[in-house]
Parts: structure tokens; C-alpha cells; sequence
């Protein structure tokens, strides 16, 4: 049976945590201080949607279709996007706090995250080609195995990012910033 489709609607103050969100497809939907915190997102479709001053902090997003999506001031404290379906993953993320949420081999390439908390995040086997990191605090956030070819980190902060073990060939950084490239070394630069 297919799913019903929601499109170009606006769900505007809406509690989630009460009243499950319909298990439906959303397109080019609006979601405008929505409480998802803790539910289950699993197997719902969004494409071209936003969540703009939402939480979604510990949803469960199993197969969850994140297609040219946009998080905007959103609250995702411990989301694990490598459980959503990774076919067409397409996000940016503007002013959103997504510490403690995991990453894990997603393909990334060209996402941007402006402005935003990305502490003890888990960025391991991700690729983030040409990814853009402006303004995100980064601090803790776990980089093993991953490829951050041509991103730019110029303005994030608190990164410790360890380049025998991971691709940084043409990333940019900026200084003094770049010196946490260093880390592992325990050395000090006047």
C-alpha cells in the first residue's frame, strides 16, 4: 500500500512526542518549532523539506530518506544518520547543535555545516569531499579514516584531526588553527 504524500505544507508548534508524525512521503514540507525529540522517524521519506528550530535530539531515523534537506537552528543531540538510507543523503546544516551524533561512513561530499556544534561527533570512515566546516566548533569530534579532500575547515575551531590517518590532500585550513594537525605529536610551536 503506498504511503500517502504531504506536499509543500507547513507543520508549524507541533509536538511530535505526543502525536506521532504520520508515516508518510514529505516534499518541499516546512516543520517550524517541531518536537521530534526521542521518536521514530524510521522509514519516512523527506525531500526538499526543512526543519527549521526543531528537536530532534535521539530520534530514530532507521531508513530515513534525507533528500536535499535543510536543518536550520535544529537541536540533534545523538542523531546516528548512518542508520538513515543513504541513497540520495543530501543535508546542510545552518546554527544546528549536533554534538554526540554520529556520522559513521556516510557519503557527505560537498555538505555544509555553517555555524554549527559539532562536539564529540563521529565523523569515522565519512566522506566529506569538499565539505564545508565554517564557524563549527569541532571540539572532540572523532576523525579516523576519513576524507576531508578539498573541505574547508578554515574557520572551524577545536579540531584535532590526525593526517597520517586520514585524506587531507588540498583541504583548507587556516592558523593557527592548523597547528591541531599536530596534536598527536605533543609538541610546542613558538
Amino acid at each position: 500500500m503506498p504511503k500517502d504524500l504531504h506536499t509543500d505544507a507547513s507543520f508549524e508548534h507541533q509536538d511530535y512526542t505526543i502525536t506521532r508524525l504520520p508515516d508518510a512521503d514529505y516534499e518541499a514540507c516546512r516543520f517550524l518549532h517541531c518536537n521530534f525529540a526521542g521518536t521514530d522517524l524510521s522509514g519516512i521519506n523527506f525531500t526538499e523539506c526543512e526543519f527549521d528550530h526543531c528537536n530532534l535530539s535521539s530520534a530514530k531515523i532507521i531508513q530515513t530518506t534525507f533528500n536535499d534537506v535543510k536543518f536550520i537552528s535544529s537541536k540533534m543531540l545523538g542523531l546516528h544518520f548512518e542508520t538513515a538510507n543513504a541513497f540520495l543523503f543530501t543535508v546542510r546544516f545552518d546554527g544546528c547543535t549536533l554534538d554526540l551524533s554520529s556520522f559513521y561512513q556516510c557519503r557527505m561530499k560537498k555538505t555544509v555545516f555553517n555555524n554549527c556544534s559539532l562536539q564529540e561527533t563521529d565523523f569515522t570512515e565519512t566522506i566529506l569531499t569538499e565539505a564545508v566546516f565554517s564557524g563549527c566548533n569541532l571540539r572532540d569530534a572523532r576523525f579516523e579514516q576519513t576524507v576531508l579532500e578539498k573541505a574547508d575547515l578554515r574557520t572551524a575551531i577545536h579540531y584535532s584531526i590526525d593526517p597520517e590517518i586520514n585524506k587531507i590532500h588540498k583541504a583548507a585550513f587556516s592558523y593557527p588553527a592548523v597547528l591541531r594537525l599536530l596534536d598527536k605529536y605533543a609538541i610546542t610551536v613558538s
